[in-house]
């Protein structure tokens, strides 16, 4: 690379500061003019990317902008972390992308190759960027990567085991339809070649079209419940990669569940307080509410948040089907959307704050003596906080602060 080169880093989050601290790093990019643009520094932050030589676009930045593509026209160079980790990473790559469950497959696929003794390092979409844990990574080392559609959007390589959890619509405020977003995802297997392999659930047309391009092995995993698809599709990829049943079993007794995946917080008397902030579509909050509903006691539910164009209709069938949410309670941009798709059957009540939604739900509660809050939004969260984390922690400290 020339030294001349001028660099934009398109959004500033966690994966753009990472892709900084590499540039600085890296003698290959010694010299280089490098210019950090972001909507929170600067409103025009698109404005005149065809300026610049190479952009390093952030997930957060959708790859069909019509500023970065008017760039990309002119002959800039838009690239990003996910690009760049693929082109320099000496170790397997093993990707894992779907709607719901990548988060939970990668780690747990994770805990049971640390647990067979292998050198395995865990980044992506689930928190840690990829180019923090390149200097750790070795021919010997297996790379599990959480690959979000933003990331794998422009992606021209594949990983050499890829895995596809389940698919449903999500993200249709970015993307442009629910082709689109399927096309995006289908990237983690189609540049494989034939030595490389893909992970699916049988059960899931979408995934099982998404597999089919691929050159690899196509490998059908059959899961016989919900509660159980995460462990198993990550277990049948620790077969493949030489674990022993042992090993798979042993992983999946010490497994703790991640953070805001329906986690229960708190426990009052016979009350208990779940929090699922990472549900951010419809299918997430239909999931958890069939999951509690398995204990046959009152659930309020507490949903609503930023819209991303989804349909409401699963989340409805969820609540009708359960026969125990004995009230909702909505929050954010898309409360009377939610309340619209829900309709009449059941209670609901509107909240201005997520702590003014827990007093309402303890209340109901209250009445019952028993039952869950179950808080799964079923939206993304940047309506009211930085991201789904920031609204599971602060929907956590709200529990643990109430009186009981």
């Amino acid at each position: 690379m020339k030294q001349s080169h001028k660099i934009a880093i398109l959004g500033f989050g966690r994966e753009g500061k990472s892709v900084l601290q590499f540039l600085k790093k890296s003698p290959s990019y010694k010299g280089a003019e490098i210019t950090i643009l972001d909507a929170a520094r600067n409103k025009n932050y698109l404005k005149g990317l065809e300026k610049y030589d190479i952009i390093f676009r952030s997930p957060g930045v959708p790859y069909l902008l019509p500023e970065i593509q008017t760039a990309v026209k002119h002959g800039c160079h838009v690239t990003s972390a996910t690009k760049l980790f693929f082109s320099l990473c000496p170790g397997k790559i093993i990707g894992i992308t779907g709607t719901k469950g990548k988060g939970t497959t990668s780690t747990m696929l994770y805990e049971i190759l640390r647990g067979a003794g292998k050198k395995v390092v865990l980044a992506g979409n689930i928190g840690t960027p990829m180019l923090d844990v390149l200097p750790r990574v070795t021919k010997s080392t297996l790379v599990i990567l959480e690959l979000s559609s933003f990331q794998l959007q422009d992606l021209e390589v594949s990983p050499a085991i890829a895995a596809i959890v389940e698919m449903f619509p999500d993200h249709l405020d970015v993307h442009k339809n629910m082709q689109e977003y399927v096309t995006a995802k289908t990237n983690i297997a189609c540049h494989q070649n034939s030595s490389d392999a893909v992970f699916y659930f049988s059960a899931d047309p979408i995934a099982k079209k998404m597999a089919s391009n691929s050159k690899g092995k196509k490998i059908a995993v059959t899961a016989p419940d919900d509660l159980r698809k995460n462990f198993i599709i990550a277990g049948a990829i620790a077969r493949h990669l030489g674990c022993s049943a042992r090993t798979i079993e042993e992983a999946r007794i010490t497994y703790r569940n991640l953070p805001y995946r329906l986690e229960l917080v708190r426990t009052v008397g016979k009350m208990r307080f779940y929090n699922d902030s990472a549900s951010t579509n419809p299918q997430t909050a239909a999931a958890a509410i069939a999951s509690v509903t398995n204990d046959k006691q009152p659930i309020v539910l507490i949903a609503g948040g930023k819209d991303k164009n989804l349909d409401y209709k699963p989340l409805a069938a969820a609540i009708k089907k359960s026969k125990y949410v004995v009230e909702i309670i909505l929050i954010g941009e898309n409360k009377n959307k939610i309340q619209k798709a829900v309709g009449a059957s059941t209670p609901i009540q509107i909240a201005h704050t997520l702590q003014e939604a827990v007093t309402m739900a303890y209340e109901t509660l209250q009445i019952y003596k028993s039952g869950a809050v179950l808080f799964s939004p079923a939206a993304a969260s940047f309506d009211m906080f930085k991201d789904y984390e920031d609204r599971g922690r602060q929907f956590t400290k709200i529990v643990k602060r109430m009186k009981s």
